[in-house]
């Protein structure tokens, strides 16, 4: 039985792969849009744009960061100091006060989310929670989007790398976030087998669930089948040579960092090139209740500083940053008055966001807090905002919508307004 389903020999992978999609070959049309787009895939590359989030999980405080209050009550023992743009930022992160040029703060973010799950979602899909839908994050939007200008593409259009992200809500498994370590480590995916084996095993286990497909009508099958279709895309690719992380010259390494984050930014580098539209990397560890100071001059700025600036600047270096935008953000800010434990507790009101590349303006300050940092006194922007902006950054249509499982219209990145500004 299993006879008939080997592959002939001659057979190319992507031939194999051709048959091997089976009835999900609609399905997969955004992977694979036809033998005109592969004529013209030297032009697409071209134009191929992508985001890197670097997520800040468990609230950073921006107020002794990017927005500093020195003299106020509230400021802190941190000082400003000047930057290659037209701001101000810590003075614990020197290497990225050099690549401000490239980048923009936006300094009256202003939301209502301050418990940390909330927070979470809420800035990774521009929705509020609801409980009677479950909306895609940025990175699940933003590469269903973009996925059409890398036709070449056989690894994932999503990636996270050193934590989970938000997942994909109604879009569907496709556009789930695929985790890896900081190292590009993935784990349950070596070979131990031929490839001409595992053809036959994947072509039988494609019949199967074809079958299965057909007698059911049920959208989870059909999903499940999109997704082995990307796990051996992922299996038997080349560009798997992208998460090789290892493979980097010792200065490079060092230059980010030989921590999780610096190499975690070193990877989504690689994935840029390699193709991937929208890579996440995640840095927790600012829920800062008690001693936060030292946390942040010891600890977290110098791995935040070396890291980011790298990352921007090697961007810039390699014709990579014109089409990639770059954000910073967390779930939310921190207070401006100082607990009794010498930290700062959760804080929604007023707070900063870091954006640049693509087609946003860098350089730049957006907005004002108040001399103590505790309300925003120019035009507030909300997650929805901010996600508009990065869709606008990125050339992608903001008046685009999507429709949920439960048939309502949802518009991208919750039909925020734009941040004139930057665009």
């Amino acid at each position: 039985m299993m006879n008939q389903w080997y592959t002939p020999a001659g057979m190319t992978r992507r031939h194999f792969m051709s048959h091997l999609a089976g009835s999900s070959a609609a399905a997969a049309a955004a992977y694979t849009m036809g033998g005109s787009i592969y004529a013209n895939s030297d032009e697409l590359k071209k134009k191929r744009r992508s985001a890197i989030m670097l997520w800040m999980g468990g609230g950073p405080s921006t107020i002794d960061i990017w927005d500093l209050k020195p003299g106020a009550s509230t400021g802190g023992p941190f000082r400003p100091i000047s930057t290659t743009g037209d701001m101000q930022i810590c003075e614990h992160m020197p290497l990225m006060a050099q690549q401000m040029k490239h980048m923009s703060i936006v300094r009256s973010m202003s939301t209502r989310e301050a418990d940390h799950n909330r927070g979470r979602y809420y800035m990774h899909t521009g929705y509020v929670p609801n409980p009677n839908i479950e909306h895609p994050s940025y990175g699940s939007v933003l590469s269903h989007e973009l996925i059409d200008q890398r036709p070449e593409l056989e690894i994932p259009p999503f990636v996270s790398i050193g934590g989970a992200s938000t997942g994909p809500g109604f879009l569907g498994m496709a556009w789930s976030p695929f985790s890896v370590t900081s190292n590009g480590r993935i784990r349950n995916l070596e070979m131990s087998m031929e490839n001409s084996r595992l053809m036959q095993r994947m072509a039988a286990l494609n019949m199967i669930e074809q079958d299965f497909a057909k007698r059911t009508r049920d959208l989870p099958a059909s999903e499940h089948s999109k997704v082995l279709k990307k796990t051996f895309d992922l299996m038997t690719s080349e560009q798997m040579k992208a998460f090789k992380v290892a493979e980097e010259p010792e200065e490079i390494k060092e230059r980010y960092g030989t921590n999780g984050f610096g190499q975690g930014c070193l990877l989504a580098r690689r994935l840029v090139e390699a193709g991937v539209p929208f890579i996440e990397v995640d840095l927790g560890g600012w829920d800062n209740h008690g001693d936060i100071h030292a946390t942040l001059k010891d600890n977290k700025l110098p791995i935040l500083d070396k890291a980011m600036s790298a990352l921007v600047e090697d961007l810039d270096q390699r014709g990579l940053l014109q089409d990639t935008v770059v954000m910073w953000m967390g779930e939310f800010g921190r207070t401006p008055n100082i607990n009794a434990g010498a930290g700062r507790d959760h804080f929604a009101r007023a707070w900063s966001c870091v954006v640049g590349g693509a087609d946003i303006k860098g350089g730049l300050a957006v907005g004002e807090t108040s001399r103590d940092g505790s309300a925003v006194e120019t035009e507030p922007f909300s997650s929805e905002d901010l996600m508009t902006t990065v869709v606008k950054g990125l050339g992608i249509s903001t008046e685009k919508t999507f429709t949920s499982k439960n048939g309502r219209p949802m518009k991208i990145a919750g039909g925020g307004k734009i941040i004139r500004e930057l665009v």
